[in-house]
């Protein structure tokens, strides 16, 4: 089943967004290997930079690109179709195309990758003029 951005964004929670997005993967499981160089080189590429800064736009840095849902400290950008080294060699234009990217937290990232439930943090609603939110009373 190949997986995108256009039916992603048609799902309406964030749990069955996680559910559809999961890779299957499991700790340990070999992805490149060897050829660990191609995904490092890919993804310090100018064309990786490009794309990558598109869809954090394009998805308002949300987690799953679900509103409400921003993430608070690094965006992870997720291939909803896992690559392989042969899609790196072969340069597949897939691999750098909008609809099968997604914006996602660490934790989100990790979870779709390995198979536990991504852990969500509610953040305190901001206002104009807070500068002090942590002091927000709960």
């Amino acid at each position: 089943m190949i997986k995108t951005y256009s039916e992603l964004i048609t799902i309406p929670t964030f749990e069955e967004r996680f559910e559809y997005c999961q890779t299957g993967q499991h700790v340990g499981k070999e992805t490149f290997g060897g050829h660990r160089y191609l995904n490092q080189r890919f993804y310090s590429s100018p064309e990786w930079k490009r794309i990558r800064r598109s869809i954090i736009i394009r998805d308002n840095a949300d987690d799953l690109a679900m509103d409400g849902y921003p993430i608070g400290g690094a965006v992870y950008i997720h291939h909803l179709n896992s690559i392989q080294v042969e899609d790196l060699i072969e340069r597949k234009d897939w691999v750098l195309l909008p609809d099968f990217l997604v914006c996602t937290s660490f934790e989100t990232h990790q979870a779709l990758h390995y198979g536990y439930e991504p852990t969500r943090k509610d953040f305190a609603v901001r206002t104009p003029n807070d500068t002090a939110p942590w002091l927000l009373e709960d």
